[in-house]
């Protein structure tokens, strides 16, 4: 499935719409490049989970967890990692075989130990449609 949007609320607001259907164990896995909207996609994602607080990405502790949700959420980036052994410290496998839904940004860089099932979320800009134009395709991987 490829959604287009064309303004930050939008892009948040299917983060929002995703989240609605999340199910315990689900695993998310964000894709691309700097600056197209990872975050803003989370945001809403964490909104849909009923979280009110405020969500960053945790670009420097990896991890960060939000229980105050309908489900726990495990909110990883992972643009820092010096490769996939620090996630075994800071046990990944915890979180994503949890009762949780796991959201990952930058997962193209642990691809190798992302799970057998999961959904890919992959976010690209087009310039030549505009500053605010997101193309984001939806696909399950298994």
């Amino acid at each position: 499935m490829t959604i287009e949007t064309n303004r930050e609320e939008e892009t948040f607001e299917l983060g929002v719409q995703m989240a609605r259907g999340a199910k315990p164990g689900r695993v998310f896995a964000l894709i691309g490049d700097l600056g197209v909207g990872k975050t803003i996609f989370t945001k809403g994602f964490a909104a849909g989970l009923g979280i009110d607080g405020p969500v960053c990405s945790p670009t420097f502790t990896i991890v960060q967890i939000y229980e105050e949700g309908r489900l726990p959420f495990y909110h990883f980036d992972v643009y820092r990692i010096g490769g996939v052994e620090e996630m075994d410290e800071i046990g990944f496998d915890d979180y994503v075989y949890g009762d949780g839904v796991t959201l990952i940004e930058w997962a193209d860089l642990i691809k190798e130990i992302l799970p057998g099932q999961y959904t890919e979320v992959r976010i690209e800009k087009d310039w030549e449609r505009g500053a605010d134009y997101r193309r984001i395709t939806v696909e399950e991987k298994k």
